[in-house]
């Protein structure tokens, strides 16, 4: 069987290798298709798209944006949309530019606690896509003021945390609207993260799909088969789309290689053919590009 990892980060966000060497350690793990879904930057995925032609490796367009259903915090995916759109990138820009504000309040909090902490000092952890809490923990641990990026959260970067600062709220709608206007397919990302007991997981994801929500992470690498037929079972009944990944990092944050955790959660190719079918039905053919290499 062919599988794909729909979930992946670069260092265009928190992850720690560049797109092309995803690319290049997706054909090491004999995936067959993948997406680069950053945090609310698609800066990467030029760079995916041309390394898969390269390596024979199918590239989606793909991003992770965080967002709120009313006190609700989620993250949500969004696939085969036009990366280069004009009106999605500057709705990119505000959400970055909300991102500058909370970091310099967060920097602010780190000095007044005696920890010098700099914009420049951040640059070294990032690239210009996005930069947020976790360049701060790289530079917490490069600074020994904490040994993991777990730790740097729960001391500093938490809510709770001795320098967390909110950020800006966008609305659920708003990210779905970003991702559907652009010509792609919104997601809700690891769903357990929401509710654990998927009590009232069927509820908020009714109120998702009216909202345009179009699809699920049923596969991901610390979902059990048990959890996972269960999320699988909630798409078909709801007639959302199948997707999974493995929400890989890099070795700093997943300590494995792409290889090792993709073997937790074996997503099926065929969800990345059910996801390009729906992608090219639902684009009139003067725009019906979608981004795949």
């Amino acid at each position: 069987m062919e599988y794909i990892d729909l979930h992946l980060h670069s260092n265009c966000s928190d992850g720690t290798m560049p797109p092309a060497e995803l690319v290049r350690e997706a054909v090491k793990a004999s995936i067959k298709g993948i997406a680069i879904t950053d945090h609310d930057t698609t800066e990467g995925i030029d760079e995916a798209l041309e390394e898969g032609e390269r390596q024979g490796v199918e590239v989606l367009s793909g991003i992770e944006i965080s967002a709120y259903l009313d006190d609700i915090p989620m993250h949500i995916l969004g696939y085969g949309f036009r990366h280069g759109d004009a009106v999605l990138q500057q709705k990119l820009q505000k959400i970055q530019t909300a991102r500058n504000v909370r970091n310099d309040g967060i920097l602010a909090k780190l000095n007044s606690l005696g920890i010098d902490t700099t914009r420049e000092d951040l640059k070294r952890y990032s690239r210009t896509g996005q930069t947020g809490r976790p360049h701060i923990a790289r530079l917490l641990i490069e600074k020994k003021l904490v040994r993991t990026i777990d730790e740097a959260f729960y001391r500093y970067l938490r809510k709770g945390g001795l320098a967390y600062v909110e950020r800006k709220r966008l609305m659920a709608s708003d990210a779905i609207a970003m991702i559907t206007a652009a010509g792609g397919i919104a997601v809700l990302a690891h769903p357990l993260t929401i509710d654990q007991t998927m009590l009232t997981l069927p509820s908020i994801l009714l109120e998702m799909k009216e909202i345009g929500l179009e699809g699920l992470e049923a596969y991901y690498p610390i979902y059990s088969a048990t959890v996972r037929q269960k999320l699988i079972a909630l798409c078909q009944q709801m007639g959302l789309l199948i997707t999974g990944g493995s929400d890989f990092h890099g070795a700093i944050r997943n300590g494995t290689s792409l290889a090792e955790i993709n073997k937790k959660q074996r997503a099926p190719y065929q969800l990345l053919v059910a996801l390009k079918n729906h992608l090219s039905a639902s684009v009139p053919d003067e725009t019906a590009d979608i981004p795949v290499s």
